[in-house]
């Protein structure tokens, strides 16, 4: 166990101390925090300009009445809105269009909506400005139009209404899960926990497996392994190496938990203090689900690395590790494209037997105990299956590893790698 311990510590060490490590860990996280705070004072300086509107009314009577919707005021007070001028049935449509856009190309007008003379028959509207990225105002500005045309068409058929939006406006539906804890109200937030532990699960298992096979590569190439070797078993060695690497995931993953934390806690506070009524989402992750992540996280580096540990020991360079590790990787990218069949139906027959995939399993198993948490038979039959799989492999690997840390040239065969497996 102590010349396990040295090699557990020599991997940690070597990793957490590495400029790569100190950036992806710390690095990213202040650089999110950043964005999202230039994110909130963008969007607050972004609301301080009034919009200088005007209206080309080709059909006539229709300006009051977009006017009228376009009514309204920004959070500093000022109006969102100003309509500089109504140009209604002009004698001369191209004219009237063509003054408007001088004064957009001079600055003097953010845009104009151009009604056409057929928009009760279906004619569509138009709206031009300089700034095309801008659909929240086309979207507000189309509304306005909407509910202008419906109260001219309901007036010719003799109905006449003084508040069409307040009558037309629908029905909003919530939706509400409902658990063994009580219910709540659901905004997205299930999918965006299950859709993010996904991301993180998908990124880590890839990113920390190849990380042990070019490790594995690096020592072959540079010949330390022969030393290694001459001291320590393979097999411990190949454990060292995996539970080193294993070691900087979980330092990384309570850094980044921990920066979570905070934001949270005090994403609110900033947001309120740079944009007044601004909140965070509330966002819960449940602690069962943070448990069941991180227990398939480590049954599935476990597999997975020791699957990437035996490619790194049977080749000898860099090109031809990127050859071998296509297939494995293969894996951990055919979980990550399953994943809308189980969002859909997290307990249809063909979820739960993807689900207990053991190289699926850290994935999506994940995903249904975020999305609707199945039966704990299924969840413990899962790693039951999964704990087989990786031990099987794990011994699978440590024959290959040990055979492969000391070979050198052309890249085995199949026939080759099977008497590998019989070597004693």
């Amino acid at each position: 166990m102590r010349k396990i311990w040295l090699i557990v510590k020599r991997e940690y060490l070597t990793r957490v101390r590495s400029k790569g490590f100190i950036f992806s860990t710390i690095g990213l996280p202040l650089f999110s925090v950043g964005i999202f705070g230039v994110s909130l004072f963008l969007a607050t300086r972004a609301t301080d300009h009034t919009l200088k509107i005007s209206i080309l009314d080709n059909l006539g009577g229709l300006s009051t009445q977009i006017a009228a919707g376009l009514k309204g005021n920004l959070p500093n007070g000022k109006p969102h809105y100003e309509i500089v001028k109504i140009l209604d049935r002009p004698a001369s449509e191209e004219d009237a269009r063509k003054g408007l856009n001088d004064q957009i190309r001079a600055g003097q007008l953010d845009g104009f909506v151009e009604v056409p003379k057929g928009v009760l028959e279906g004619n569509d509207a138009s709206f031009y400005t300089s700034n095309t990225g801008d659909f929240s105002t086309l979207g507000t500005l189309g509304k306005a139009v909407d509910n202008a045309v419906i109260e001219r068409r309901l007036s010719d058929r003799g109905v006449h209404v003084d508040d069409l939006p307040k009558l037309v406006h629908g029905v909003d539906m919530t939706m509400v899960k409902v658990s063994k804890s009580g219910e709540t109200e659901e905004k997205g937030q299930t999918f965006v926990v299950g859709f993010s532990v996904v991301m993180v699960l998908y990124i880590t298992l890839v990113v920390y497996g190849v990380a042990t096979m070019r490790s594995v590569v690096e020592e072959k190439t540079t010949r330390i392994v022969e030393i290694l070797a001459s001291s320590v078993k393979p097999v411990y060695l190949l454990a060292g190496k995996i539970l080193g690497v294993a070691a900087v995931g979980f330092t990384q993953y309570l850094i980044w938990g921990t920066c979570g934390m905070l934001l949270s806690g005090y994403g609110s506070t900033m947001a309120s203090a740079m944009r007044p009524g601004a909140s965070l989402p509330n966002i819960h992750v449940p602690t069962s689900l943070l448990v069941y992540a991180l227990i398939f996280f480590v049954v599935g580096y476990l597999l997975y690395a020791s699957f990437y540990a035996a490619l790194g020991a049977m080749v000898s360079s860099e090109e031809e590790l990127q050859q071998v590790q296509m297939p494995v990787t293969i894996l951990i990218v055919v979980a990550f494209i399953l994943y809308p069949i189980v969002i859909r139906d997290a307990n249809s027959t063909t979820s739960v037997i993807i689900s207990m995939v053991p190289f699926f399993a850290p994935i999506l198993m994940v995903l249904r105990i975020a999305l609707q948490t199945p039966p704990f038979w299924q969840i413990a039959l899962c790693l039951a299956i999964s704990i087989l799989t990786t031990l099987g492999v794990v011994q699978f690997s440590s024959k290959i590893y040990r055979v492969g840390i000391l070979m050198y040239g052309k890249r085995p065969s199949v026939v080759e790698l099977l008497k590998w497996l019989k070597y004693t």
